[in-house]
């Protein structure tokens, strides 16, 4: 059984910066490619970040392009997303998902599992 634990998020001025990291559970994590997605109230989930399995490619929504950052660290089945400059359009509940194999997509529907998310909230 796969599970994701989301953390690191939080309160944060305009112009702040966050880190979520992503601690996955299993032996396979590696082989799979890896996601962030977020919703905002109101608001369909939307792709935010995705990374291969090896962390070679990655693929950013162009709201978050420049600003975000996605890395894995497969030692630790870890992933993260590392935010700067954030915006108060950022505010949403940012979840972590693991992709049905090692190719990076951008898709919610390649991503069979899913974290529980953590609330980001950017003030300005």
């Amino acid at each position: 059984q796969v599970q994701l634990v989301e953390s690191g998020g939080g309160l944060v001025q305009a112009g702040g910066s966050l880190r979520l990291s992503c601690a996955a559970s299993g032996r396979t994590f590696s082989t799979y490619a890896m996601g962030w997605f977020r919703q905002a109230p109101g608001k369909e989930r939307e792709f935010v970040a995705a990374i291969n399995w090896s962390g070679s490619n990655t693929n950013y929504a162009d709201a978050v392009k420049g600003r975000f950052t996605i890395s894995r660290d497969n030692a630790k089945n870890t992933m993260y997303l590392q935010m700067n400059s954030l915006k108060p359009d950022d505010t949403a509940v940012y979840y972590c998902a693991r992709g049905r194999d090692g190719v990076l997509r951008v898709h919610s529907y390649d991503y069979p599992y899913w974290g529980q998310g953590t609330q980001v909230t950017v003030s300005s």
